[in-house]
Order: C-alpha cells, then structure tokens, then sequence
C-alpha cells in the first residue's frame, strides 16, 4: 500500500469516530464531572471499541486534552481588525460565547480537571496553555508590529480571560458584552 492509500480522508470514518468520542467526552463531563466515567463509557456513548480510543489516545486524560485542544483550534481564526483593542475585544466576546455555550462548562471543568498532578494530565494541561498562549502571542506580535504597545500574552490571561472563567465557573455573573469589553479596556 502507498502513502496515498494510507491517507486518512479528512471527512472518512476516522474524523466521525472522533467526532463522536469528543462529543461522548463533552457530554459526561456535563452529565458527571471529570473522574466519574471510564474510557468505556465514553466508548459506549460513543459507539465505538474501547480498543479503538485506546489505540489512538492511549489514555483518558490524552483524550480529554485532545477534545481540549480541537476546541481551541476550532475557534475562529485570531481576530485581524487593525488594532489591538479590536482585535482583543472580538476575541474575547469570542471566548465568551464558546465558555458561555451548551458545552462551555463543562470543558472548563475540563481544563480545570486537568491540572492534577499525573503525568499525563500535566501534559496535557501544559500543551492546553502553551495553544492559547500561541494564539494570543499571534495577536500580540501582530500589534508590536503595527506599532501598538501590547501587554504580554500572561497579562491577557490574568487580565481578561481568567475573570471570565471564573465568573462561568462559580456562576458568578453573566459574560454580557459590557463587562467583557471592560475587562478589555481596563488591560489597555
């Protein structure tokens, strides 16, 4: 067989079968928390062989990195709009809506679950930060670049992200427009 007929389709049987185990992952945690359900019953819900999530994840806490992950690389592309406070509004109103989703509790609580200390969810946790700081960096170079000063990528973090997930996280208050772009106002 050539590397051609070994190429996976980017919309063939192993693209659903993910799909469906990252949904199964979603909805558990939404359903139970993190730590109340196996590999099997993600595959159960997934209608899948618990072999095969083993064989591509190896473990639970890759697979729930990896849902992580393609979410955050599923958002839409980093905001371009000529400045840096156009460009860190639009992104974190994007933020907002996908935490403030069907599913945006639950994968906070996700991400939260995480940072335990096994080796793998370290990992995980890890490469979890390192993407949204290399997506926020993207956005930060480009306004050093047009001339604006920027703060660091740690900075929008503290500054405007973690407020907004810890008010989702503890039902601390709606995400409304206003007080997303004040968190924004009050970085810059």
């Amino acid at each position: 067989m050539n590397e051609r007929q070994r190429a996976r389709r980017p919309g063939g049987r192993s693209a659903r079968v993910g799909a469906e185990v990252h949904q199964a992952v979603t909805d558990l945690i939404g359903e139970r928390g993190y730590g109340h359900f196996t590999i099997g019953e993600v595959a159960a819900r997934a209608g899948v062989a618990d072999s095969s999530i083993y064989r591509r994840w190896g473990n639970l806490e890759t697979l729930l990195a990896d849902v992580m992950l393609t979410r955050l690389n599923a958002q839409s592309p980093m905001p371009d709009t000529g400045s840096l406070a156009g460009d860190l509004r639009t992104y974190a109103a994007a933020v907002a809506r996908e935490i403030t989703g069907p599913d945006g509790l639950a994968l906070l609580r996700l991400a939260v679950a995480l940072s335990n200390d096994s080796q793998h969810a370290v990992r995980a946790r890890d490469d979890l930060r390192d993407e949204r700081t290399r997506q926020l960096q993207s956005m930060l170079d480009r306004a050093r670049e047009r001339g604006e000063p920027a703060p660091d990528a740690l900075e929008v973090l503290d500054h405007v992200l973690a407020p907004m997930y810890i008010r989702v996280l503890f039902d601390a208050g709606e995400l409304t427009p206003e007080y997303v772009d004040g968190l924004v106002d009050r970085l810059l």
